[in-house]
C-alpha cells in the first residue's frame, strides 16, 4: 500500500497545481461538431486540420482495406506484415513529399512517436551530437536521450546560436533537428537557414511536419515545399493522424538513408505493422489533400485562421503570433487558464488548456486549433463565449 500511496501522494501535488490531465470521451467521429461525454460539442481540441477523420471517401477505403487485408498485418513489417497496401502507400507518399531528393524513399510507421525515434537514432550514435530547437517535440528529445548521443539544445529558431553551436563542435556525426510547425506556438522553423547551416556544417537536418504536411505548401505536400527547399541533408518525418485524418507516420529521405532505417531503426523493426486497412485509406486521404478539393479546403482553413487571429487580438488575453491553424491564447497561471476553459466548455467548446511541463510554468494557455470543417458561425460562437469569459474575469 505505501507504493499506492506514494503514487496517490503524486496524484494529489498534481491536483493542488492545476496540472492534473483528465480524459475525456467522444461518443461520435473526430469533427468540428461532436459529442463528448454525452454533449453535443463545437470542439477547438483536435488536429484534424482538414477535417478528413470523418470523410465519406476515407471512410469507405478504410472499410474497403479491411475486406481486402483482414483487420491486423500479424506481424512486423520485416516478418510477413509488410502488405502491397503499406508498400503502395510508401510509393505514393516519396512521390507526393520527395521533391527535396533526387532518389525519394518513404517508411511508414504505425506513429509519428515511432517515426521519430528513429530518426533520431538510426542516424546517430555515441560518437553524434545532436543539435535540438528549445521547443522540439517530446517525441524528438525522447528519441535525441536515447540514441546515446551528446544533446546541444539550442534557443527556439535561434540559427546564430545553432551556427555558433556547430562551430564548436568536433562530432563526427552532426544532426540538426526542428519541428515546422511548433505545436504549441504554432510558428514556423526558419528550415532556409537551418538547411544551409546543416550543408555548411556536413549535418543531418531532421525535420518533424507533423503540423504542416497536408497543410503547407503547393498541394499540401508540405513545409519543405512551401519553401522550395531541396537537399540531400533533409530527412523528412511526416504524421498521418493529423491533416491526412488517419493514422501513422512516414519517413522520407534519400533511398540509401531509408534502405539503412530498414536495417537499424528499432522502432520500425521491433513491432507489429500497422493494420494495412490504415495504409489503404492514407492512399484515399493522398488523393483528397493533392487534389481541388484538397484546395478549397486549405483555402477555407486560411480564411478561418485570418479570422481568429483577430478575434484573439481582441481579448483581454495574449494571443501568440502564429499565421497557422494552432492558434494559442496565453492565459497566464494554471487556474486562470482552467477557469477560462470550463468557461468555454459551458457554452459547448471545447479548447483545451495547455499547461506545464508542456509549456513552460507562466504560460499556461488555451490552443484553438482549426479545421476545414469548421465554419464561420463557430468562429462567431468562439468569439462570443470568450467575451463573455473576458468580462466574467475582468
Amino acid at each position: 500500500m505505501n507504493l499506492l500511496e506514494s503514487v496517490q501522494r503524486g496524484l494529489a501535488e498534481l491536483d493542488a497545481q492545476g496540472l492534473r490531465r483528465r480524459l475525456r470521451v467522444a461518443d461520435s467521429a473526430c469533427s468540428a461538431h461532436m459529442t463528448v461525454d454525452g454533449r453535443d460539442i463545437i470542439g477547438f481540441a483536435s488536429n484534424d486540420y482538414l477535417g478528413l477523420a470523418a470523410h465519406p471517401a476515407l471512410v469507405a477505403a478504410f472499410g474497403e482495406g479491411a475486406e481486402r487485408y483482414g483487420s491486423g498485418s500479424g506481424g512486423s513489417h520485416l516478418l510477413g506484415g509488410h502488405s502491397r497496401a503499406h508498400a503502395k502507400l510508401e510509393d505514393e507518399l516519396a512521390s507526393f513529399v520527395g521533391a527535396f531528393s533526387d532518389a525519394p524513399r518513404a517508411l511508414f510507421f504505425s506513429t509519428g512517436y515511432m517515426a521519430n525515434l528513429a530518426a533520431m537514432t538510426a542516424l546517430t550514435g555515441k560518437d553524434a551530437t545532436i543539435f535540438s530547437d528549445a521547443l522540439n517535440h517530446a517525441s524528438l528529445i525522447d528519441g535525441a536521450r536515447l540514441s546515446r548521443a551528446k544533446i546541444e539544445i539550442y534557443p527556439h529558431a535561434d540559427t546564430a546560436a545553432l551556427a555558433a553551436l556547430l562551430d564548436a563542435s568536433d562530432a563526427t556525426t552532426k544532426l540538426i533537428v526542428t519541428d515546422t510547425v511548433f505545436s504549441m506556438d504554432g510558428d514556423i522553423a526558419p528550415l532556409a537557414a537551418l538547411v544551409a547551416l546543416a550543408e555548411r556544417h556536413g549535418a543531418w537536418l531532421v525535420v518533424d511536419d507533423a503540423h504542416g504536411f497536408g497543410v503547407l505548401g503547393p498541394q499540401g505536400r508540405g513545409a519543405l515545399a512551401a519553401a522550395a527547399l531541396r537537399s540531400p541533408h533533409l530527412v523528412y518525418v511526416g504524421t498521418l493522424g493529423k491533416a491526412a485524418g488517419v493514422a501513422g507516420a512516414f519517413v522520407c529521405a534519400h533511398e540509401t538513408v531509408i534502405e539503412w532505417f530498414v536495417q537499424r531503426a528499432r522502432s520500425y523493426i521491433f513491432t507489429t505493422a500497422a493494420p494495412p486497412a490504415v495504409a489503404h485509406a492514407v492512399s484515399a486521404s493522398l488523393k483528397v489533400i493533392g487534389g481541388d478539393e484538397g484546395d478549397a479546403r486549405r483555402a477555407h482553413l486560411a480564411e478561418l485562421i485570418t479570422r481568429t487571429r483577430a478575434l484573439l487580438r481582441a481579448t483581454r488575453w495574449t494571443p501568440v503570433d502564429s499565421h497557422t491553424a494552432v492558434q494559442p491564447l496565453v492565459i497566464g497561471s494554471n487556474e486562470a487558464t482552467l477557469a477560462v476553459m470550463d468557461a468555454l466548455d459551458a457554452h459547448g467548446l471545447w479548447v483545451p488548456a495547455i499547461r506545464p511541463p508542456t509549456v513552460p510554468a507562466g504560460t499556461s494557455r488555451l490552443r484553438v486549433s482549426l479545421s476545414a470543417a469548421h465554419s464561420f458561425d463557430d468562429l462567431a460562437r468562439l468569439e462570443a463565449a470568450l467575451v463573455a469569459a473576458s468580462e466574467a474575469s475582468a
